[in-house]
């Protein structure tokens, strides 16, 4: 394997620059890079837009040979050879997307040396004869991507990732780097163990996004909500993930119904109308895709400015990996989450099903921290960052709307003892058990089949509560739940009873405090935890140089973001730079876009001024 002896050239910082376009490295891509030209094994674990692809990238191009890619999505694999080869880097990849005319191009491309990177699926590793095409081909190192989804106690587990595995058997002097932007320290030993890296470097950068700003709203009348937030942002793209199909659809529709384009994207639709709505979306033909949690994983797309999650996710993992393809570029975005605690019992039911006792513990485990965070009126990022083992400094993150916009106690003593009274009545009347609904039933007085059957029109609290309306107790009981004064019982249909806690809660008259409901966010807000790099910027002149992009994107029959990124085209609004020198100074400028793109942009710069 020759390598470019970096050390004595420089040519780490050169290569970067002048393929790229950075003028410097993120946290700890140097030390990756140079460890992985050295044909160390690397384990990396940096989050989503810290600059995984570049760490085998770099290497690739500085490199004597074939970097083989091990990629789970075959969307990723055409995002990046896109990006690449607009970079002037010579990509390739090989899946079940192309004709076998195109396949038998690129093999003969293979043969012939001609590719510094190639993508694969896992699957076409166990394709009969493909050893024996890599063999020929001159590999010098295997980049797993998306790493963690060769272990089943990660969110994304895929059986064919374990298959991996056998390369070391075949290839056993080659080194092997593996990525992810999320693990647990439990899933990482699991990597590191199924791959069988041998004396790895071990990177793991912060799991904090401080550019993402982290919300959560009440569900109520939900649907409305996000149509007037997304309406707020006219001229950003983005992404709501909804837990059902026929959720994506109908808020498709909604969406469109007012004036914002939007499509669906699940796994009931044909994978040519799958495919073909991604790529509108990559492509700013349309800028909000509606999506269950089968869209997402490697797109590349960096000018995603917000992720809604519409429906409670059922892990922080999985959580944490949609979110994170917010705000790509560095530049600030948003995550909004709506919560109800009707679709925590809805997946608490989907549990109940489980035929497996310690895989239902492990979900029902995964889905109560899920709804700790959701749940929490402490910092969110403080609680986000510590399920990965991080701590912060500060309870104070600036960006979050319980750190932004910090919600009231009231006093809940007199409510709370009342909703407490009640289930104890319930309980004590024919020995009954129900849920928070009909608790909520009996206190406001109503009256319906089940209230009849059990006469709890007779109870001493039935009609109590008519001082808050449904929504007002349902937050209440909420609180409750938080608190650990009642529980629930998911095997049992949620029968709400009292903890301990809530017994003597009950008997001693505690005081209890709550806080407020919250309230669907409005208009987006500048986050305290990162200053805006584009504060100052001529928004007429970015609008002309995204048309520009849009062009240039639309003639090479790719995404916008792989011409420039929306960072790119704000710092270049903001400096309005005037020559090719100048151009070329812009972090994400490179040589070769320079040469290609460089005059559409400094004429439309020119024109503009």
């Amino acid at each position: 394997m020759a390598l470019l002896m970096i050390s004595e050239t420089g040519a780490l910082h050169e290569a970067l620059k002048h393929h790229f376009g950075f003028d410097a490295f993120r946290p700890l891509q140097e030390n990756i890079v140079a460890d992985v030209l050295a044909g160390r094994d690397v384990f990396a674990l940096l989050p989503t837009g810290g600059g995984k692809s570049l760490c085998y990238q770099l290497p690739a191009l500085l490199s004597d040979g074939l970097t083989v890619v091990i990629s789970p999505l075959i969307a990723l694999m055409k995002d990046q050879v896109d990006g690449l080869t607009t970079a002037g880097i010579p990509a390739t990849f090989l899946n079940s997307s192309i004709g076998l005319d195109d396949v038998r191009e690129r093999m003969r491309g293979l043969d012939e040396g001609r590719y510094q990177l190639l993508y694969v699926a896992p699957e076409r590793l166990t394709l009969s004869g493909f050893a024996a095409d890599l063999a020929r081909w001159n590999v010098v190192r295997f980049a797993v991507d998306e790493a963690h989804c060769i272990s089943e106690w990660g969110h994304d587990f895929r059986p064919e990732y374990r298959r991996i595995a056998e390369l070391r058997t075949q290839f056993p002097t080659l080194p092997f780097i593996a990525l992810t932007a999320t693990a647990t320290d439990r899933v990482r030993e699991d990597i590191l163990e199924r791959l069988a890296l041998r004396d790895p470097r071990v990177y793991v950068a912060s799991f904090n996004r401080p550019n993402l700003t982290y919300r959560v709203a009440h569900k109520n009348k939900a649907a409305e909500s996000l149509v007037r937030w997304i309406a707020a942002r006219p001229d950003e793209a983005g992404i709501v993930y909804a837990q059902s199909r026929a959720s994506a659809e109908s808020l498709a529709e909604r969406l469109n119904a007012a004036g914002i384009a939007a499509l669906p994207y699940h796994a009931g639709l044909d994978a040519r109308v799958r495919s073909r709505h991604q790529e509108k979306f990559l492509r700013d033909d349309v800028r909000v895709i509606c999506a269950t949690v089968a869209f997402g994983m490697g797109i590349d797309k960096s000018n995603v400015r917000f992720v809604v999650h519409y429906d409670i996710p059922k892990n922080i993992e999985g959580y944490y990996q949609e979110t994170g393809r917010a705000g790509r570029d560095g530049l600030p975005a948003e995550c909004l989450l709506y919560f109800s605690h009707a679709d925590v019992n809805k997946y608490e039911r989907f549990i109940s099903e489980k035929t497996d006792p310690a895989e239902r513990a492990v979900a029902r485990e995964q889905l109560q921290k899920m709804t700790r965070y959701a749940y929490a009126n402490t910092c969110r990022r403080r609680e986000l960052l510590s399920y990965f083992g991080e701590t912060t400094a500060s309870d104070d993150c600036g960006g979050c709307d319980n750190c932004l916009d910090p919600r009231p106690t009231i006093d809940a003593t007199v409510a709370a003892q009342k909703f407490l009274s009640c289930i104890v009545r319930i309980r004590e009347s024919r020995g009954g058990e129900f849920g928070v609904t009909h608790i909520i039933d009996v206190l406001l007085g109503a009256y319906n089949e089940k209230i009849e059957r059990w006469s709890h029109q007779n109870l001493s609290t039935y009609g109590i509560g008519t001082e808050l309306d449904r929504r007002g107790w349902r937050h209440l009981a909420d609180e409750l739940i938080r608190l650990q004064l009642i529980a629930q019982d998911a095997d049992r249909y949620n029968v709400a009873s009292l903890t301990d806690a809530g017994r003597r809660a009950l008997v001693d008259r505690t005081p209890i405090e709550i806080h407020q409901p919250s309230v669907p966010p409005g208009k987006a807000r500048k986050s305290r935890a990162v200053e805006a790099p584009d504060a100052a910027y001529d928004t007429d002149l970015y609008g002309v140089l995204r048309s520009v992009r849009k062009e240039l994107a639309d003639e090479r029959d790719v995404p916008a973001y792989i011409i420039f990124s929306d960072a790119v085209l704000r710092t270049m609004a903001r400096e309005a730079p005037q020559t090719p020198a100048q151009l070329l100074a812009i972090s994400g400028v490179g040589d070769k876009k320079l040469a290609d793109f460089g005059a559409r942009f400094l004429a439309a710069i020119a024109a503009a001024r």
